[in-house]
């Protein structure tokens, strides 16, 4: 079986899929044959949209699924859900996440349960719900990490934290899971700019720091995602940075 079709039957579950990296990660994912579930929170009609498309190009590729993924309760119900439309699960793609600034004097426990939650929590109790149908299908795992995992980001004290948990969460599951499940990682750096900003000042400053100069887009994450799942059949316990050597230091 060539590259190109190795996905071919499989199917993934990528969190946070209707929009920005989520949704480049489901065409590309789609694209090289995997049937797509499409998870998403409040962005209904964006996930709608998103699988409209891929079923237009090839029939019940792909569906979406609504879960809060801070309700652990709910995850089974998730995991059960995909299993039911096509029968199996062969990929889990980690990639919703929470991301706003809590400087130090204003944290909440709401802030904390909210980033805490979403960006490692959830990706934990998804992978253990998802553990025996990944192992039947002797299938991996992608968690999507942050470059500020390893550096702060001034002002976010409990989101940098929270990607710092994932982080080793995911090398720890690649221990346990071994053999049967690989696990690993993509550290996004400049890909999309937060909704909220930065000024333009603030990108000058960004890009300044990266060594190619510029911004990624987020085909960079899907691609390095597509070779994790498809073709790094001797990875695991990886994450590996796609940010034009930002982490190399700044």
């Amino acid at each position: 079986m060539s590259s190109q079709n190795k996905l071919s039957g499989k199917v993934v579950l990528i969190t946070g899929a209707a929009r920005r990296i989520g949704a480049a990660i489901a065409t590309r994912l789609h694209r090289s044959g995997a049937n797509v579930a499409v998870h998403y929170r409040g962005s209904a009609a964006e996930a709608a949209a998103l699988v409209q498309d891929l079923n237009a190009q090839r029939a019940n590729s792909a569906a979406a699924f609504k879960a809060d993924l801070i309700d652990t309760a709910s995850l089974p119900g998730l995991i059960a859900d995909v299993v039911d439309w096509h029968h199996r699960l062969d990929i889990l793609i980690n990639n919703a996440s929470s991301f706003y600034p809590t400087p130090p004097g204003e944290i909440t426990e709401a802030h904390w349960d909210d980033l805490m939650g979403s960006n490692l929590k959830a990706p934990l109790f998804l992978a253990q719900a998802a553990m025996p149908h990944l192992q039947q299908a002797r299938g991996t795992i992608v968690n999507i990490v942050d470059v500020h995992a390893q550096r702060p980001l001034r002002n976010h004290t409990v989101y940098g934290p929270a990607k710092a948990g994932l982080a080793m969460l995911t090398r720890s599951l690649a221990k346990d899971l071994a053999p049967e499940i690989r696990v690993n990682g993509v550290s996004p750096g400049a890909i999309l700019w937060p909704e909220d900003g930065p000024d333009e000042a603030g990108k000058e400053f960004i890009l300044r720091q990266i060594p190619l100069g510029r911004s990624g887009n987020p085909d960079d994450i899907a691609t390095c995602v597509l070779y994790l799942v498809r073709d790094a059949t001797y990875v695991t316990g990886q994450i590996i940075a796609v940010d034009g050597g930002r982490s190399i230091g700044w």
